[in-house]
């Protein structure tokens, strides 16, 4: 197999930018990416692999992929034009609409039986354990249900039950948003996650309101408004690193700083700064290891398996498979949600695609799928990473990897 020198590639590319008379900033705007990201590229620090990532250079420059990397396969045409795949969270999407409780504010009658604090309690546990095993469809109707009753029993309630309805109605509202990110909805996310916020500081706890951030900073991310997403995250560090100085400190504390500085890896991997990417990577395992097992405070799922799993995503966001591929074999995330293990496999099988082993690739995307279906077949990631291996499979497509594309919508 030939190997293509990045070194090469990024000259050709800053060869065709100057040839569409753009700056690496306007490239940069054009891709969604940073000016950072466009000069390691151009410098051959940063390597492209992925055709998705191709496709989108050569639509920005305005030529074909084979003028960016002439050894990259094109892409087949399709025969027709694919059909949008509905989103699981669709009805959610919908409840979030308007007001939430805008009844309550007239004095309308309540259907129905009054539901009590155990009763929504018991609920949102039940939102949470649907979203750590991606089964989106029935969180859908889960909280379709639930979040207009909790709206409008927080504004009914003695104010001796306030408190916990509102830190229930953030902790809702944030099941919402990290599952909207999953599936793609990045606006619904911050919409989500901005409730939960003021829920949150309503329910006076601070904890709370940091959680909320941690969903914020993911829908930004999502959004690739990187600068509001690392503003978000590096607020909470701020206040919550001189807290963890004391060896007193609460272990939830601690999981939401490491949680947070998990979300300063995956941006910083993004923009392409490793050493950024590495020290933050670093201080979450410094907390994991002080931690000294698996939690999962404020449903982040952190500890020192959570931030293994991220240092195989963000070695793969940064182009190095090599690395991703090592740690990998050294994690074990069985004790961790589906949804989690399931985002373990998907990082590896992205590792193993960087690397060109389509049959490695697909045998991790069918374990992924096995745990959360779901996931595989909605996240943006997994849909890219399929049509790239039916591209690099060229004529010759794997059948369990054609009916996985099948399966996923992503031909």
């Amino acid at each position: 197999m030939t190997v293509i020198d990045p070194r090469t590639t990024g000259q050709r590319i800053k060869e065709l930018r100057r040839q569409a008379e753009m700056s690496q900033s306007d490239l940069a705007t054009a891709m969604g990416r940073s000016e950072s990201w466009v000069s390691q590229v151009e410098r051959g620090v940063q390597p492209v692999e992925r055709l998705s990532v191709l496709q989108a250079l050569a639509d920005a420059l305005g030529v074909s992929v084979h003028d960016v990397r002439p050894d990259a396969a094109a892409p087949e045409e399709p025969d027709e034009v694919p059909q949008p795949v509905s989103n699981d969270l669709d009805g959610l999407r919908v409840a979030l609409t308007g007001h939430p409780a805008l009844g309550s504010l007239f004095d309308e009658p309540q259907d129905g039986p009054a539901e009590t604090v155990a009763d929504f309690r018991s609920q949102v546990e039940e939102a949470w354990v649907l979203a750590h095993a991606s089964s989106y469809a029935a969180l859908s109707d889960k909280l379709s249900a639930l979040l207009p009753k909790i709206e409008a029993a927080v504004r009914r309630a003695p104010a001796s039950e306030r408190a916990e309805l509102h830190a229930l109605r953030a902790r809702a509202y944030q099941v919402a948003a990290a599952s909207f990110v999953r599936q793609d909805e990045a606006d619904a996310a911050w919409v989500a996650a901005d409730r939960a916020l003021q829920a949150a500081e309503l329910a006076g706890q601070p904890l709370e309101v940091v959680a909320s951030l941690f969903r914020m900073a993911h829908a930004f991310i999502r959004q690739q408004h990187t600068e509001q997403a690392e503003q978000a995250a590096a607020s909470a560090v701020g206040v919550l690193d001189p807290r963890a100085e004391s060896p007193d400190c609460p272990p939830q504390e601690l999981s939401l700083l490491g949680a947070m500085n998990l979300v300063l890896a995956v941006i910083n991997a993004r923009e392409g700064k490793r050493s950024a990417t590495h020290e933050h990577i670093d201080r979450a395992r410094t907390i994991a290891a002080r931690l000294g097992e698996d939690r999962n405070d404020f449903d982040t799922e952190f500890g020192p398996t959570n931030v293994e799993i991220h240092a195989v995503s963000t070695a793969v966001d940064l182009g190095d498979a090599g690395l991703a591929l090592d740690v990998a074999e050294r994690v074990n995330a069985a004790r961790l949600s589906p949804e989690r293990q399931a985002r373990f496999l998907l990082d590896v099988a992205r590792a193993h695609a960087q690397r060109r082993h389509v049959g490695d690739s697909v045998a991790a995307l069918l374990k992924a799928e096995q745990l959360a279906q779901e996931q595989i077949h909605s996240h943006h990631l997994a849909r890219d990473l399929i049509r790239d291996l039916v591209q690099l499979s060229g004529h010759r497509v794997p059948k369990p990897l054609a009916e996985l594309a099948e399966r996923a919508a992503a031909t």
